[in-house]
C-alpha cells in the first residue's frame, strides 16, 4: 500500500486492488465450477464491500500519502476498539469498563504517535491520522453488520464484496483527480501482490474464520498487523521505528486486546454494576 499509493494514486490504486481481487476469485469459481448467489443477497454483498473494503482501502491509501507503514499499521489495529464501541451503541448498553479503557488507551496511543512521529510531513500527519482511523472504524462497522448478518458461505463473501467493492470504485476512480500513474516492476509486482495474495486469498481466509470463530475473534488478527507492518516498512522501506512508535503502539495494541475481551472478566462488567 504504501509503495503503490504515491506512485499510481489512492482510488485508482483501490480500483485495481479490489478488481485484481474479484477477478482472482472469479478464476478460483470458474475453477470450481461454482456460481454466485445473487438472488436476496445483492444488499449485503454491497454493504460488506462498501464498508470492509472500498471506503476503508481507500481511507488508508489517503493515509499512506503522509504516514509511514508502522504507523498505518497500528491505526489499522484499533478496529477492534471500534467495533466494541459501535456494537455497545447499537445495543443502547453502556460500553464495559475493559472497552471504555480500551478505547482510553487506543487514543493515548494514536496521540502519542501523532505528537511525537517525527517520520510524516509537518501538518500533513494529522489529517492522514484521522483518514487511517476512519478507516479502522469502518471495519468496525462491517464488523458489527456481519453479527447480524445473514449466513453466506465464505467464498461468496469474498467474492460478492470484491465485486460490490470494485463496481463502487470504477466511478470514483476515473472522476477522482489522480497523478500520472509511474509504472517499473517494483509497482507493478506490489499491485498484483496486494489484489491477489492481500485482498482476494486473503479475504478467503478472513471470512472462512468468521464463519468459524466469529466476528469479534476474527478481527483480531488486527493483533498482528503492527508487528509486520513495523517489520516490513524496515526492512522494504528504510524506515525508522523510535521509542514513540513502540509506546504509541503497545498502547493501542493493550487497548485492541482491552476491548476485545482479552481482560480479567472483572473488567467486562459495565459502569454502575
Amino acid at each position: 500500500m504504501r509503495i503503490c499509493a504515491q506512485s499510481v494514486g489512492p482510488t485508482l490504486l483501490i480500483l485495481l486492488r479490489v478488481g485484481l481481487a474479484a477477478l482472482f476469485l472469479l478464476c478460483v469459481a470458474r475453477l470450481l465450477r461454482r456460481s454466485l448467489p445473487l438472488r436476496g443477497r445483492l444488499r449485503h454483498y454491497t454493504v460488506v464491500g462498501v464498508f470492509n473494503s472500498a471506503i476503508p482501502f481507500s481511507l488508508f491509501a489517503v493515509a499512506a500519502l503522509d504516514l509511514p507503514a508502522s504507523l498505518l499499521s497500528i491505526l489499522n489495529a484499533t478496529a477492534p476498539i471500534w467495533a466494541a464501541m459501535i456494537a455497545a451503541v447499537l445495543a443502547r448498553a453502556a460500553p464495559a469498563r475493559a472497552t471504555l479503557l480500551g478505547l482510553a488507551l487506543g487514543l493515548a496511543g494514536v496521540a502519542i504517535l501523532v505528537g511525537l512521529d517525527g517520520s510524516a510531513p509537518a501538518g500533513a500527519a494529522p489529517g492522514a491520522v484521522l483518514a487511517g482511523l476512519a478507516g479502522a472504524f469502518s471495519y468496525g462497522v462491517a464488523t458489527c453488520y456481519a453479527r447480524r448478518a445473514p449466513a453466506v458461505e465464505p467464498f461468496d463473501n469474498a467474492l460478492g464484496s470484491m465485486l460490490a467493492a470494485t463496481i463502487v470504485m470504477l466511478p470514483l476512480a476515473l472522476a477522482g483527480a489522480a497523478p500520472q500513474p509511474i509504472w517499473d516492476w517494483r509497482i507493478t509486482v506490489s499491485v498484483l501482490l496486494l489484489g491477489i495474495v492481500s485482498t482476494g486469498a486473503a479475504y478467503l481466509l478472513y471470512f472462512r474464520l468468521i464463519q468459524d470463530i466469529g466476528p469479534p475473534a476474527a478481527l483480531t488478527v488486527t493483533f498482528l498487523i503492527p508487528l509486520f507492518g513495523s517489520l516490513w516498512g524496515v526492512l522494504l522501506l528504510g524506515e525508522s521505528i523510535g521509542w514513540h512508535t513502540l509506546a504509541g503502539g503497545a498502547a493501542v495494541i493493550a487497548g485492541t486486546a482491552l476491548a476485545s475481551g482479552l481482560v480479567p472478566s472483572r473488567l467486562q462488567r459495565s459502569p454502575g454494576r
